[in-house]
């Protein structure tokens, strides 16, 4: 809706955010940066709710499977007391609906984006940001996406899916989300989908400035949580490193995990991967941007993006690790913390003691890059309902 002049511009005082299937926080960290405040984080995997706890230590946390959860549950873990404005975020499941899945339409983890639209229309929040693969919105998918639409109920502007790319917004990554983004009519200034796509960055990020300072050589000893922190090389400057290094919100980031990386420019997550001296001569061989004949890994090229990280998959689901690509200039895959600064995390961030934890965490999650971008639109247009006399 347009403003008219009885209508106070400016923003509620400290909105808040509800973030379902939380994962480690990508959704999380970018609305924080936005000036959300994360009052409630939810998810039933309690390995990836414990590095969110790491991250996000003055929030609240609720494990639980959503589909189970009411919204008067949510209220009641979030601590609200009834009269706060919030938004509610979360990212559902996506193996059902991706491109390079089974694209199963049974598979019983879809359902979960219907139960996001459910808890939307018991919660009634201000704005809601629900992120999926763009596999949601091919045909025998949309039923579902129509059928979640009308479960909102009245009262709300539902903006068309859009179609976000992490490497049009600071990432070094080709990472396609898509986001179903809703809002009450009289709560915010007129919201269109082009809004989203503002907040594009003229100049990308390749794959060779983002892992600029970080340790190459990666000595294969440095396999456990304690050997993997390093001191950066260099220390760089830029709109890319801003975010890199700092942009850290009040009440996140984990207080030990600040205090190394001030004081001593040190890092978590550089270990290593073992390779067989075979794998080493191979992937030595290897052109930039082709593929391992073998493992099926493909090659980093540093003036490129890297292709879009897979998450793997939990212990539900047999705990395969995912696939990894391979750094551009040695014959290796990608430490942990490599991939974090792919998929745009900060160093400050923590992704917990087991490597394979730590990629399926990050490979799970929306760059903060996009989630930033995307609530600071929103924070933009939220409006005071308070009227002028």
């Amino acid at each position: 809706m347009a403003l008219t002049g009885d209508r106070v511009k400016k923003g509620i005082a400290n909105p808040a955010v509800i973030d379902l299937f939380c994962g480690i926080g990508g959704l999380g960290l970018g609305a924080a940066r936005a000036g959300f405040r994360l009052a409630l984080a939810v998810d039933k995997d309690s390995t990836l709710l414990d590095v969110h706890k790491i991250n996000f230590p003055q929030n609240e946390h609720l494990e639980s499977d959503i589909s189970t959860l009411s919204g008067t549950e949510i209220l009641t873990a979030a601590k609200f007391d009834g009269n706060c404005s919030f938004g509610l975020i979360g990212g559902s499941p996506c193996q059902g609906f991706s491109r390079i899945g089974k694209r199963d339409a049974n598979d019983a983890r879809n359902g979960l984006f219907l139960h996001f639209f459910r808890l939307v229309f018991e919660l009634q929040p201000l704005f809601f940001v629900a992120e999926n693969v763009p596999g949601i919105v091919d045909i025998q998918n949309l039923p579902l996406v129509d059928r979640a639409r009308a479960m909102v109920g009245s009262g709300y502007t539902i903006l068309d899916p859009i179609v976000l790319d992490a490497s049009d917004f600071g990432a070094p990554t080709i990472r396609k989300r898509v986001f179903f983004v809703g809002y009450l009519s009289d709560r915010f200034e007129r919201l269109e989908a082009a809004d989203f796509y503002k907040g594009k960055w003229t100049r990308k990020t390749n794959v060779e400035t983002a892992l600029a300072g970080l340790p190459r050589r990666i000595k294969a000893t440095w396999l456990t949580d304690d050997l993997g922190w390093r001191p950066l090389r260099t220390i760089e400057r830029g709109r890319y490193w801003t975010k890199t290094y700092g942009a850290i919100p009040s009440a996140v980031g984990d207080r030990e995990a600040l205090k190394r990386f001030r004081e001593g420019r040190l890092v978590s997550g550089c270990v290593a991967t073992r390779h067989t001296s075979e794998v080493v001569m191979r992937f030595g061989r290897l052109p930039e941007g082709e593929v391992d004949t073998v493992s099926r890994a493909q090659r980093l090229r540093r003036n490129g993006h890297c292709p879009t990280l897979r998450a793997g998959t939990g212990p539900d689901r047999g705990s395969f690790q995912a696939l990894r690509p391979i750094h551009f200039k040695e014959p290796r895959v990608i430490t942990p913390r490599e991939a974090a600064r792919l998929q745009g995390f900060p160093d400050w961030f923590q992704f917990g003691p087991t490597k394979w934890h730590a990629f399926r965490g990050i490979g799970n999650s929306v760059s903060p890059f996009v989630s930033e971008a995307i609530f600071r639109t929103i924070h933009g247009k939220l409006i005071n309902d308070a009227v002028l006399p």
